[in-house]
């Protein structure tokens, strides 16, 4: 490959003049300037100034099969040279849509045959929450509009998904939020279940949902959300028999069970699916990021059987959906990553490579600041804490994320970095000799900042 030169100051003063990033505190940018990436291969990326990083973090959960396929940009090439658009508006469609709806329908387990496509994870959300309420519309109980959703979870940004998020972060400052929206508890054993087993902490839980049913009325509520293991709001793993008992809950009082496959999809967990770690079965599936790996936006939504013949039988125009649904270039990338994932069997190594990361990095839990380290497949959290006994965390002024985000990168390593500790979700290709990699330069970050 061509090795390229970059300004990189140059760079850096156009992104501060004129680009606004998300998830970014905007003021401490203004003044340190961005990280600018120029190339990836496998689970590395360089920097402008030819630095190498260990992506330990595959984008943004994303990038499953790693950097630098070009299988997958060919698959682009050739298909904007067929045809570069085609919408799925008004009965139309294309040949690779076709062909991934059908894909899905035999990988997705269970009655999970019909989809619908979008741009992203919080257009998937949305798009599940409008599906399920029209659906209740449809069946006569337009009544049926509440959501369930449970703290700590994060679905996106648009504002129906954001309503279910309950990190409340991510609404302060937007103005009000759409009605409708419950949030319980998350199965967040380290800090909602001290001193219980598994088994008790789970039937709290379940006592919480059925509370909450019979206050709010099973007749009001449309569906529940939930991610298998929440991501963003910090690696909750849930205890084994949550997510059976739950949706046993949600079968009883007829409420649809939404799984927000976003990030655990497409083998991130150490199964093609995060539903399949936990045998359960929703009523409707969202997913994203690992479909195409990152390399286009691409998102969408799987109904059952049952809905979709629902949503078929009104003799009226389904109002729902986005100008780049199913869009042709990107549904042709995501065949193609999806025949790499198959033929490399890539859970396979994600749930090896995550215990191996869990088994190692959970040695840090001998360190007074580290207060859990927890993980499923590529998924994993130092949870770090200022008092270990009380697992009081550190102070906002203290500023923990920043200062473990430029140590992890001083390191070479791109991790998440919050006030609650380092996030790990590396490319599903990471070899045992990167995994070591990545753990010593946690190791190594954690003790430049807290030692």
């Amino acid at each position: 490959m061509q090795v390229e030169t970059w300004n990189a100051a140059e760079l850096v003063a156009k992104d501060i003049a004129h680009h606004l990033h998300p998830l970014t505190n905007l003021y401490q940018l203004r003044r340190e300037g961005p990280l600018v990436l120029v190339r990836g291969e496998g689970v590395w990326v360089w920097d402008a100034e030819g630095k190498r990083y260990l992506d330990g973090f595959a984008g943004l959960w994303n990038v499953n099969i790693g950097h630098g396929r070009r299988e997958l940009a060919e698959a682009a090439r050739e298909q904007m040279e067929r045809v570069a658009f085609v919408p799925t508006f008004f009965g139309l469609a294309s040949p690779p849509t076709i062909e991934l709806a059908a894909r899905l329908a035999e990988l997705f387990p269970g009655p999970l045959d019909h989809f619908q496509f979008t741009s992203g994870g919080a257009e998937s959300n949305e798009t599940a929450i409008k599906i399920a309420r029209y659906y209740w519309w449809l069946k006569g109980q337009p009544e049926r509009v509440k959501i369930l959703s449970r703290r700590m979870a994060y679905h996106g940004i648009a504002m129906g998904a954001l309503s279910a998020t309950g990190v409340p972060a991510y609404w302060e400052g937007f103005g009000p939020r759409p009605p409708g929206f419950i949030h319980l508890t998350a199965p967040y054993k380290y800090r909602f279940g001290e001193g219980l087993t598994d088994e008790e902490f789970v039937a709290r839980l379940v006592q919480e949902l059925e509370e909450t049913i019979e206050r709010e009325g099973s007749e009001t509520i449309a569906a529940f959300i939930g991610e298998p293991v929440q991501g963003a709001g910090g690696v909750v793993v849930p205890p084994d028999g949550y997510w059976p008992a739950i949706a046993a809950v949600l079968r009883k009082y007829g409420i649809l069970l939404i799984l927000d496959e976003v990030i655990t999809g497409f083998g991130r967990t150490g199964t093609l699916f995060g539903m399949q770690q936990y045998g359960v079965q929703p009523d409707i599936v969202t997913f994203a990021k690992g479909i195409t790996s990152g390399y286009v936006p691409l998102g969408g939504v799987g109904v059952s059987d049952e809905i979709a013949e629902t949503l078929a039988s009104a003799d009226r125009v389904f109002m729902h959906g986005f100008t780049y649904s199913g869009h042709p270039v990107a549904c042709a990338v995501a065949l193609r990553n999806l025949d790499i994932l198959l033929a490399e069997r890539l859970w396979e190594n994600a749930a090896a490579s995550g215990a191996y990361l869990l088994q190692e990095l959970k040695r840090l839990e001998e360190r007074p600041y580290v207060g859990e380290v927890r993980g499923k497949g590529l998924m994993l959290l130092v949870e770090v804490v200022r008092d270990k006994a009380s697992k009081e965390k550190f102070p906002p002024e203290f500023k923990l994320g920043p200062k473990l985000e430029a140590a992890t990168r001083r390191r070479g390593i791109i991790v998440r970095c919050t006030p609650d500790g380092i996030v790990m979700a590396p490319p599903l290709t990471i070899s045992r000799a990167e995994c070591d990699v990545l753990i010593e330069g946690v190791a190594a970050a954690l003790s430049d900042v807290l030692d």
